[in-house]
């Protein structure tokens, strides 16, 4: 198999918009030496024909009240091509780009039924299953597209966007932004992986509080993305493999500032282990089990004691015995 370059930061911004951008990594996709990461088939949604793809200018009344704005802003910089994708019960979704974009938004037209079913499966039904997708030309227009006010990193590959909203509410301009050069960095599978990852976000985002533990809301995510694919440990925690060869095991759950890239912070270290965190929840405990707990701990800044109570409430095992069987788990699954 072909290497693949995996790049994503995820940078969390409150109000108007959450930045969710990719920590650059590197998983080689070699032959598997060790025992896989197996999802069950049981957990996963059973397959469907693909979603159908058109052109065409589809009713307004069927479209997010959104898109009229989406495609104002895009064609400030430059002529617009657009996908429209219908789902199984009436939802429609939009992919918009720029002409010389039309294989990302074709890409990405075609993902978007399997990653609203995927997200779906883990999830629940509670949420539009449907989304509007835009590839920025620039830096500028990636700003413009995600109301930032400073200044965009190139290291961003993508992002997941809403308007404000009050507690208990539905969250309305919801939409996943990419960067002009996402296609070209991530590739055909990045791009895949890249919006299921985003649309776990936006279907997550009304029962999400800002300040919830990133382990909890990155690391859900990035199992939702990867719970459909059969690869192991190394593949999809490289970082995370090699330091577990040498005996050197997670000594608690990443802390927040974890997650930020410096120069002398392992960011891509901190996403793995949250991933490995929550894919060992689900395949141990039950994906129902792994959205339970998602729900009790995404509700606000948690404290060590919250953490242990929400842990004994789901899992009924206490933050130390957590620990200990996450360390099992993990030394388990090294090649």
């Amino acid at each position: 198999m072909n290497a693949l370059e995996r790049v994503r930061t995820w940078l969390t911004a409150r109000r108007r918009f959450e930045f969710v951008a990719t920590v650059a990594t590197v998983i080689a996709l070699t032959a598997i030496t060790g025992a896989l990461v197996l999802i069950p088939k049981s957990a996963l949604p059973k397959a469907r024909p693909e979603a159908a793809v058109a052109q065409y200018s589809a009713p307004a009344s069927s479209l997010d009240p959104q898109v009229g704005e989406v495609r104002r802003i895009m064609e400030s910089f430059g002529p617009v091509v657009t996908q429209h994708v219908s789902g199984e019960e009436g939802q429609l979704s939009v992919v918009f780009g720029h002409p010389y974009q039309r294989g990302d938004v074709d890409t990405l037209a075609r993902e978007i039924g399997p990653a609203v079913d995927t997200v779906t499966g883990l999830w629940g039904a509670d949420w539009p299953r449907a989304a509007v997708v835009a590839v920025a030309s620039s830096t500028a227009e990636f700003a413009a597209l995600t109301h930032a006010t400073g200044p965009v990193s190139t290291e961003v590959a993508a992002a997941s966007v809403s308007d404000s909203f009050l507690p208990g509410s539905r969250p309305t301009g919801q939409r996943v932004v990419f960067a002009a050069d996402a296609g070209r960095r991530l590739g055909a599978e990045g791009l895949r992986d890249t919006l299921r990852h985003e649309l776990t976000h936006i279907a997550a985002r009304a029962e999400t509080a800002d300040g919830s533990p990133q382990w909890v809301l990155e690391g859900f995510a990035e199992y939702c993305a990867h719970r459909d694919e059969q690869l192991s440990l190394n593949q999809l925690a490289p970082t995370l493999t090699a330091r577990a060869h040498s005996g050197d095991l997670p000594a608690d759950l990443p802390a927040d500032p974890a997650f930020t890239p410096t120069a002398t912070n392992n960011a891509a270290l901190a996403y793995e282990q949250a991933w490995s965190a929550n894919a060992f929840i689900a395949t141990q405990y039950g994906e129902p089990t792994l959205v339970a707990l998602y729900h009790d701990l995404a509700t606000g800044p948690q404290t060590p004691a919250t953490v242990d109570t929400a842990l004994r409430r789901t899992l009924d095992l206490d933050h130390a015995t957590f620990l200990a069987r996450w360390r099992d788990w993990l030394r388990a699954h090294v090649p």
